[in-house]
């Protein structure tokens, strides 16, 4: 299998050359950044990847643009500000060789020291292992057959990762990998530690009880 690494941008210049220089070694078919009209130096920071898509801002929006230009058997949705560590691409498409899996994530590691944020990593895991729903942090990998069969992302303003890795739940299994994608501390930071981590239990639990993801997208403000 090859795999093709989608990332969604807006004005991520000054995390995305690091990203994409880390995925280079561990050669990938291919490396889409698909940006949403960033004002800044993303486009030039992108000079690593194989191609610069422009498509409709929206993070849903932006990887569905991407995978329909992707030629690799394996999808790989991976935020600008997190990096899969050596061989994680290769364990990837190990795992989605195993019978009934349907697709995965990696093992979190916010990049920052302090119990709480191992806490906030043990809890990623344990929420993928006991529900199925991945959070696009973790680097969701499917293989593309499967991303087409549940529909690709939902045209939603937040959480459209949560909402695909719930389709892709009801195709097989949603595995975690045991390699970690280490991922920016900075909206904990920008928030603060607690106040950030509420946020995401609360949001996604109103989303579970029926609320609109497009209306809770106000309470999750954009950090750059």
């Amino acid at each position: 299998m090859s795999i093709s690494v989608i990332i969604p941008t807006l004005n991520e210049e000054g995390c995305l050359a690091e990203t994409l220089a880390a995925l280079r070694p561990q050669h990938p078919r291919e490396i889409i950044v698909a940006d949403g009209g960033s004002s800044d130096g993303t486009r030039q920071a992108a000079a690593g990847a194989d191609l610069f898509l422009e498509a409709p801002r929206g993070r849903a929006a932006q990887m569905n643009a991407g995978a329909a230009r992707a030629r690799g058997d394996v999808l790989l949705f991976l935020h600008a500000d997190s990096i899969p560590e050596e061989g994680a691409l290769a364990e990837a498409e190990r795992l989605l060789l195993r019978p009934g899996v349907a697709a995965g994530c990696f093992r979190m590691r916010v990049r920052a020291d302090g119990m709480l944020y191992r806490l906030i990593d043990a809890c990623a895991t344990a929420r993928v292992g006991l529900t199925g729903l991945a959070y696009g942090d973790q680097g969701l990998f499917v293989r593309r057959p499967v991303f087409e069969r549940a529909g690709g992302f939902a045209p939603l303003r937040l959480m459209e990762d949560v909402f695909l890795s719930r389709a892709l739940s009801r195709l097989g299994r949603v595995v975690v990998s045991s390699r970690r994608i280490f991922v920016s501390p900075r909206r904990w930071q920008h928030s603060g530690l607690v106040r950030q981590t509420l946020r995401n239990w609360t949001l996604t639990a109103l989303a579970a009880g029926g609320v609109h993801p497009d209306r809770l997208a106000a309470f999750y403000p954009v950090v750059r």
